[in-house]
This record gives structure tokens, sequence and C-alpha cells, in this order.
């Protein structure tokens, strides 16, 4: 894929503005994204040690760790959730290509930016109930009904935090692409 600066100054955010693939304008990784997918490649790695341990376990000594569908389970969450913003950062998110293809290149930034609203809208919405629950189970002291007793709030503050990166990645993108859409207007 292809990808060029829009902003030739070099200076703040508009200048890691970036036009991707099918004129899909992006904000770029910022340094958030970037620690987000360190942390997603760190939970990659522990899952795959905890099942290859699981496995030798299970072959060789005939027994179980007894932790890993639990740990895997929370961690596969925690990998969903945070990943969501660095794929929006690199316009790998949400996309109807089969739509956009179809249309000049300023209605698919319009049609772009209307799509990324309606998702930052859904976003907002499923981060405010994804932090209520945290809080609730905060609260509530809730702990999964496993031998590790789990308190629930870990892995549903991984959610929480996932889906308000995501809203800030949104908006990134969203103010990346009316920058594009202006410049495109003015020339």
């Amino acid at each position: 894929m292809m990808s060029h600066s829009t902003d030739g100054t070099g200076d703040g955010p508009a200048s890691r503005v970036q036009v991707t693939g099918i004129e899909v304008a992006t904000s770029g990784a910022s340094a958030i994204d970037a620690v987000s997918e360190a942390v997603c490649n760190l939970f990659l790695l522990t899952m795959i040690v905890m099942i290859g341990a699981e496995v030798i376990a299970r072959t060789v000594f005939g027994t179980s760790l007894q932790v890993t569908d639990e740990v895997g389970g929370y961690l596969l969450v925690a990998l969903t959730f945070l990943s969501m913003s660095v794929a929006e950062s690199h316009g790998a998110f949400h996309r109807v290509e089969l739509v956009q293809m179809r249309l000049s290149p300023s209605l698919r930034i319009v049609s772009q930016i209307v799509f990324d609203l309606m998702a930052l809208a859904a976003s907002v919405l499923v981060s405010w109930q994804l932090i209520r629950l945290t809080l609730n189970s905060w609260h509530a002291e809730d702990v999964a009904p496993t031998p590790l007793a789990t308190p629930l709030w870990l892995p549903q503050a991984s959610m929480g935090l996932g889906m308000v990166l995501l809203c800030l990645a949104l908006t990134r993108t969203i103010a990346a692409k009316v920058i594009v859409l202006r410049r495109s207007a003015a020339q």
C-alpha cells in the first residue's frame, strides 16, 4: 500500500495525515497506538507460550495447568479490544470498499467521515456501558467462579480502555479526513 503525507509543513497533527490505498485518510499511529500495539504483541506471545506449555503438560506429563483457558480468554478479550484503535489508526479497521470504489474522491471522503461519525457515536455508547460495567464489578467486588477467582473488573477494564482508545483513534481519523476534504475542495 502506498502512502504519503498530505501536509508539507511537518508541523503539528496535520503533518501526520496520510492517504493510503484507495484514498483512505488516516491520522497515522500515535504513541498511544504504538504502546497498545506493543501490549497486544506481548499478550499474543503470552497466549502462544501458555498454550504451548499446556500442550506439553498434557501430552508429556498427563496433567493440566488449569488456568490456560481462563487467562487465555482474558488475554484474547484484551487483545481484541486494545487492537481496534491500532487497526483504525492504520486505516484497516472498517471500510465498505464495494460502495467506496463507486464514488468520486470527494464523495468517498464524505461517506467515510459520515461512517466514522456513526462508528464514533456507537463506540462512545459502548465505552460508556463498558466503563459502567467495570465500575459496578469493582464496587461489588465480583470475582470469576474459577480457581483463580480473578476480579472481573480486570478483563472488563481492558474492554473499556480499548473502546476509549478506539474513540480517540476515530476522532483523529475524522479530523484527518476533514483536513483532506478541505484541501481537495480548495484545489
